[in-house]
């Protein structure tokens, strides 16, 4: 039996952002309810211990991510959302003592959209907020993701709004050392238990990256991961938003016959040859990081 290390389920595919890295879903925009997200859970906990409630969409809109996280903890499931942060002091009160979320992960590269709507220190100061109550609990991971480097990154540090970042998590976190000099060493750091910040360089959603299609190559989708989208499509990773490959959807059929299908295994067998068999893989930004 495959056991996954994340298993992706899109809780919902809106969001209240529009990052330009990040392109906009064209599918019906939906919020999964309860019991379609804890039948979920059934079919799936026997092939992974963690959940990661994002592909697409802002997980915070969800108005029950409390008694979403309540549910997984029922089956045993440790939860990790991954937010862009504009809504952390609305539903911190809901979530910060859930005993399902293992990590929060937030995306402060999306600080380019929340120029139109929120000042970038009250944004900042929301999160920090929230880690400080969050690193007391002592059981929550707490990520701060700088995701916007060019392959190069010795021209990025010194950005204007990454160093206004940089600074301001130097001063929260009583740092007797400058960021910018550590992260010129090294890509992510930790900041004190159970909180870290990391810079990568950004990337393009696969359909959307213009380089050389090959068809060589490996990656981690059906081996390591795999999502569901918020109607119920499973696809391999949790790249592809559109749910171009679909293996299948978890109301018509079991997440076992949906893994186990032909077109699964062409993927996964693909992969162990080090061959790339659907055209959306050739084209994925993501995938070329684990071919250097």
């Amino acid at each position: 039996m495959n056991k996954f290390k994340k298993i992706y389920i899109e809780i919902t595919n809106v969001c209240n952002l529009s990052c330009e890295f990040c392109p906009t879903t064209k599918r019906e925009p939906l919020f999964m309810d309860k019991s379609f997200f804890e039948n979920i859970l059934l079919g799936i906990k026997d092939y992974g211990n963690h959940i990661y409630l994002h592909v697409k969409g802002e997980p915070l809109l969800h108005k029950d991510i409390d008694i979403f996280l309540d549910i997984a903890y029922k089956h045993n499931l440790k939860v990790n959302l991954t937010t862009n942060g504009t809504l952390i002091s609305k539903v911190q009160e809901k979530i910060i003592n859930k005993p399902a979320l293992r990590q929060v992960n937030f995306s402060l590269h999306s600080f380019d959209a929340n120029i139109k709507t929120v000042q970038i220190e009250q944004y900042l100061q929301n999160i920090f907020e929230f880690i400080n109550k969050a690193s007391l609990n002592g059981n929550i991971i707490s990520a701060l993701r700088l995701w916007n480097l060019s392959e190069n990154n010795t021209d990025n540090l010194n950005l204007n709004r990454n160093g206004l970042i940089l600074k301001a998590i130097e001063k929260n976190f009583n740092l007797n050392f400058e960021l910018k000099d550590e992260l010129s060493k090294v890509r992510g750091i930790k900041l004190c238990e159970n909180v870290y910040l990391n810079q990568a360089s950004r990337f393009k959603w696969p359909g959307d990256y213009e380089a050389m299609s090959t068809n060589t190559g490996f990656c981690h989708g059906l081996r390591d991961q795999i999502a569901i989208l918020s109607d119920g499509t499973v696809v391999p990773c949790c790249l592809d938003g559109e749910g171009v490959i679909s293996l299948g959807n978890i109301k018509e059929n079991s997440f076992s016959e949906i893994i186990n299908s032909r077109r699964a295994n062409a993927i996964y067998d693909g992969f162990s040859k080090r061959i790339v068999v659907e055209e959306l893989c050739k084209n994925c930004d993501y995938r070329i990081r684990f071919n250097k």
